[in-house]
């Protein structure tokens, strides 16, 4: 369902990575309260959420990984994160892979990178249990820089832009992002 990374399609996810893909900036004393929790009390004028339990575990798993992706770009180096507790695979190779380019290039993002994730497909009865997310990416708030100097982000690329995700729930409960695949070239 994802796309490998090669050939133009992989020259421009790189180049939005570089020019300002990764996720919300947080701090590490600030990293629980970026993604909402499901509270165990809930108060008589509260709507109730009508999201599956499953549904917000996934998205808990998959805003995790972009929160401690915002945090390896800040540095760059994914020492120090937790990136593990939300992504592996194919995922945890592809934001290593990033953020040493970063680190090479010489290149820090900075900001806020906007989101709007939902969850398109569950399938709890698979070996294991499966969820793609769809996002909506958006750059308003995001910035690359190198030496303190803004980099313009390659023309044509959208200042929002899709991104999906396969996620994968594992034999400890927790769902865990094993591929996202960043569209660049497709607005939303």
């Amino acid at each position: 369902m994802y796309r490998r990374w090669s050939g133009a399609a992989g020259a421009v996810v790189l180049a939005v990575l570089l020019t300002g893909c990764g996720g919300e900036p947080a701090l590490d004393s600030d990293r629980k309260a970026a993604v909402p929790e499901a509270s165990a009390e809930s108060s008589p004028s509260a709507p109730t959420n009508p999201r599956p339990t499953e549904e917000r575990a996934v998205l808990a798993a998959y805003e995790g990984m972009w929160r401690e992706l915002a945090v390896a770009v800040q540095k760059p180096s994914a020492g120090g994160t937790r990136i593990e507790d939300y992504a592996s695979g194919e995922a945890l190779a592809t934001v290593r892979r990033d953020v040493r380019t970063m680190r090479e290039a010489g290149t820090r993002a900075n900001g806020r990178l906007g989101h709007e994730p939902k969850v398109t497909k569950m399938d709890p009865g698979a070996s294991p249990p499966t969820a793609t997310v769809r996002d909506c990416v958006d750059l308003k708030d995001w910035e690359t820089t190198r030496d303190g100097t803004p980099v313009p982000l390659p023309s044509g690329q959208p200042m929002r832009y899709r991104t999906t995700a396969q996620v994968e729930q594992w034999d400890d409960g927790r769902w865990r992002v094993i591929t996202y695949t960043q569209h660049g070239e497709q607005a939303c």
